[in-house]
């Protein structure tokens, strides 16, 4: 299969202007390339501001569908023929117990792990992706995945009716994989990492022209991740956080969040604020907290060991953007060992009744130790983003959370059991006070 004509531009929405690179300033077309010919910088949408200042307003938003697509003209989509399967508009939770026990008084959730329909933030993007793939005439599309991505690229092709082929690591967790193959995909699982996957598909993508939504498709399906920075801002009575914790994988999400803050400040939709981004890594893949540290404006690619593997990219597209929005906005980017991550999950889920995955148990890990090194103020209204579900990543606390109490189906047993349970609580408790 091969990509199509490109839409004429004459159809394109008023507000898309052009692919403009981030390095050289290098302007193309509209149509399927993620790399400047001239200085091989990443290649983003351009808008025009002016058009969408007079075309948006907070009453528009609010009654356009309960999903991403009310922020339509901030997407770079041509027509109105977008795929809408109810992706977004997920619960900003107000922090009460999470909030108490780590001793901040405003703390917010962003709850992407039940977002829809794969339990992702990357529903997000690829919604976006290939709505835009489709208009490019694409009718195969594809991407390089550790997991969550595979997962919304196969369920939103079936729904789309678009033929799929995606590309992930053969040692991912098994609820990734099957997550996957219930939309009957061809999944090709590769033996090494991720970037190794990617390297692999940039090929493919050059060989086939498929619509690989990381690669030829970036630009536009970057531009996705920017909801999760509108809806924080609406959901929040149109203002601005005053600080985000969010995990960094290949840095996208992470600055198009504040991308997306930037453009509703540039069009009026809210006042321009401070916001400090801070953000989170597992120690077995940091390479951009590494950079942080060390105050380097380049990234040294690693390879990744850590349980976090929806977040494990050693050699991030975006990290030194990444690394540059948290120096500029005043904010840090932590890391945190495998330990750290799996405490991250349980904390989240006893004190907040949410089960979130690897990457969210690296977010909440990182905000805990922000805050125990005072680098988080109590009174700042601090978002933390969660981004997956913990039933796709299961494994990781096997054997950390205990086990069921088998009882025979007689009082007295369940007496007995509910007693000993009882003790080792006391016991548990007593620990932690010594």
């Amino acid at each position: 299969m091969t990509q199509a004509t490109t839409i004429d531009n004459k159809t394109l929405n008023a507000t898309l202007k052009a692919l403009k690179c981030k390095e050289c300033g290098a302007e193309y077309e509209l149509e399927a390339s993620h790399v400047c010919e001239f200085c091989f910088g990443p290649l983003e949408v351009k808008y025009d501001y002016n058009a969408l200042r007079s075309t948006v307003s907070r009453e528009k938003i609010q009654a356009g569908p309960n999903s991403i697509w009310r922020y339509r003209p901030f997407l770079p989509v041509a027509t109105d023929n977008v795929i809408d399967v109810g992706t977004g508009m997920t619960p900003l939770v107000r922090s009460h117990r999470l909030a108490r026990r780590l001793g901040l008084n405003k703390l917010y959730i962003k709850n992407d792990a039940v977002n829809m329909p794969t339990l992702s933030f990357k529903d997000r993007v690829v919604s976006v992706a290939l709505s835009r793939a489709r208009e490019l005439g694409f009718t195969t599309v594809s991407c390089a995945s550790t997991g969550n991505l595979a997962n919304s690229t196969a369920a939103i092709a079936a729904h789309a009716g678009l033929d799929c082929c995606v590309f992930i690591p053969a040692d991912l967790e098994a609820g990734k994989i099957l997550g996957s193959l219930v939309y009957s995909p061809t999944l090709m699982a590769v033996k090494g990492n991720y970037d190794q996957v990617n390297r692999l598909c940039s090929e493919v993508a050059n060989t086939h022209g498929w619509g690989f939504v990381n690669i030829n498709l970036r630009p536009y399906y970057s531009e996705g991740s920017k909801t999760l920075g509108f809806e924080v801002a609406e959901q929040l009575g149109w203002e601005l956080p005053d600080h985000i914790v969010a995990p960094l994988a290949s840095g996208s999400l992470f600055t198009k969040i504040y991308k997306g803050f930037q453009e509703f400040v540039e069009v009026g939709l809210v006042e321009a604020k401070s916001v400090r981004f801070s953000g989170a890594q597992a120690e077995g893949c940091s390479p951009i907290a590494e950079a942080f540290k060390e105050k380097r404006d380049f990234i040294k690619p690693v390879k990744p060991n850590t349980i976090a593997k929806s977040i494990a990219i050693g050699n991030p597209a975006d990290g030194v953007y990444a690394v540059d929005i948290a120096n500029k906005t005043n904010g840090n980017i932590e890391s945190v060992n495998d330990a750290e991550i799996i405490d991250g999950i349980k904390l989240l889920a006893e004190t907040e009744g949410i089960f979130t995955e690897t990457a969210g148990g690296t977010t909440v890990a990182v905000l805990k130790k922000l805050v125990e090194a005072g680098k988080i103020d109590p009174d700042e209204t601090t978002v933390v983003y969660i981004t997956g579900n913990g039933l796709k990543t299961q494994e990781a606390v096997q054997g950390y959370i205990g086990e069921p109490l088998t009882i025979d189906a007689k009082l007295d047993s369940f007496e007995r059991a509910l007693e000993r349970s009882r003790t080792l609580d006391r016991l548990e408790w007593q620990q932690v006070l010594v």
